[in-house]
């Protein structure tokens, strides 16, 4: 079967993205072209929705399938909005149905979305997560971990352990890889693995590298991005409201928004298109293979836009 392609990316989390009918065999998509292009994080697919402008299910490059993705769902907008002539509309994902908008262009050029990141829970539960009885786990230390680095941990829907670090641990990524390969394996913590993040102020905002629960380090994870912002604003670290926050893939912008009991959370960036693909996907992966491909140069200004942000990225702050 002759399936198009977009290969598409926001804050370089790279991914195919396909519209198509609901079937039940995405995921073995998924790891046909992870085998054919170790390069990709996923698989985006964009399905017809009754109550919603589309359907967005996230697939990881191992075939597990995630309940949301930051950085695809503005890729997925800023397809449908496209495809549907509008500038916003709502998207359904596993857990929510999410607003999404077209917003001002970066450099006058480089698309850019923004998208609602929901819901938000602490309750351990719901990453799940096993730790000694708690209910919740906050801005603490996990000492069988480590005594100085404390961790929280919070599902955005997708779940995700967070630990505010000195900078150090980004020049040297071994420690949050061991804890995070570990996480992601048979463990008695989390049952179904989770993403693991390190935050580090910067002069202008935090920085944030990511291990993603079903494809290792990653260039940008949405969902963490705007977790990290969230837990960030609750320790301190940057006042609410508009946070920028700088990753290996880029930089987006977060908006932490907190009254009483309530936390809305928006996340604003680039979806860019990185070419379109004639693909012919059989069942056996040496079967498929890209029939054409053809390159757009969208990619060259987002380059430019990592230059800009790489300077600022690396200006940790002791």
């Amino acid at each position: 079967m002759e399936i198009t392609l977009q290969k598409v990316h926001g804050s370089m989390n790279t991914f195919y993205m396909v519209d198509g009918p609901e079937r039940d065999d995405y995921d073995q998509l998924a790891l046909q072209l992870a085998a054919i292009d170790p390069d990709i994080d996923g698989l985006l697919v964009v399905l017809p929705a009754a109550d919603a402008d589309a359907k967005m299910r996230v697939f990881n490059r191992d075939g597990s399938e995630a309940s949301m993705c930051g950085n695809g769902l503005r890729c997925v907008a800023r397809y449908v909005c496209e495809r549907d002539g509008i500038e916003e509309g709502v998207i359904e994902t596993m857990k929510a149905p999410l607003q999404v908008k077209k917003e001002k262009t970066l450099m006058d050029g480089i698309a850019r979305y923004s998208v609602e990141i929901s819901p938000v829970s602490f309750k351990l539960a719901d990453l799940p997560m096993e730790y000694e009885g708690n209910e919740e786990w906050l801005l603490k230390p996990l000492p069988f971990i480590s005594e100085d680095i404390v961790y929280s941990a919070v599902a955005v829907p997708n779940p995700h352990l967070i630990g505010i670090v000195p900078a150090a641990y980004q020049a040297d990524q071994s420690h949050q890889q061991k804890w995070a390969e570990r996480f992601n394996g048979p463990n008695e913590h989390f049952s179904d693995g989770v993403n693991v993040s390190y935050v580090t102020k910067v002069k202008e905002g935090i920085f944030v590298r990511t291990f993603e629960r079903g494809v290792g380090f990653t260039n940008a994870c949405g969902t963490a991005m705007t977790a990290s912002a969230l837990i960030s604003c609750m320790a301190g670290l940057v006042p609410y409201g508009n946070v920028y926050v700088y990753n290996p893939g880029g930089m987006v912008q977060c908006q932490v928004e907190k009254n009483e009991e309530e936390i809305k959370l928006l996340l604003t960036g680039n979806a860019t298109v990185l070419s379109v693909h004639q693909f012919l996907w059989e069942e056996k992966v040496d079967d498929s293979t890209f029939k054409s491909v053809e390159e757009l140069d969208e990619q060259a200004l987002y380059e430019k836009f990592i230059e800009q942000t790489s300077s600022v990225s690396g200006q940790f702050v002791q």
